[in-house]
């Protein structure tokens, strides 16, 4: 959750981290100051979490999209995979969108 580096060169550390929620770095930067008004979000993952997830942001309330667009070629390269996969899934019906826009 809430990591303070306080060493005689908290920056080199500071890089080396990969899992925490908020990293206060030096002395002077309490994680009270991070609550409060540092500027920091205050809903950090917890239980670790962080391994896989951030602090709550602007991100978390953005409406993403998935757009794929391929051209017949693309199609064509990726058909045997994509086939294989959905009949192994039992979607016979997605193997079908496949092969018949090649048809």
């Amino acid at each position: 959750e809430h990591l303070e580096l306080i060493t005689a060169d908290p920056a080199p550390l500071a890089a080396k981290v990969e899992n925490a929620g908020a990293v206060f770095v030096g002395a002077y930067a309490p994680v009270s100051l991070g609550d409060y008004v540092a500027g920091p979000n205050h809903t950090l993952p917890t239980a670790g979490a962080a391994r896989f997830s951030s602090p709550l942001g602007v991100y978390n309330f953005l409406k993403r999209t998935s757009v794929a667009s391929l051209n017949r070629g693309d199609l064509e390269m990726l058909r045997e995979a994509c086939v294989a996969l959905a009949k192994l899934e039992g979607l016979t019906a997605h193997a079908h969108a496949v092969e018949v826009r090649l048809e």
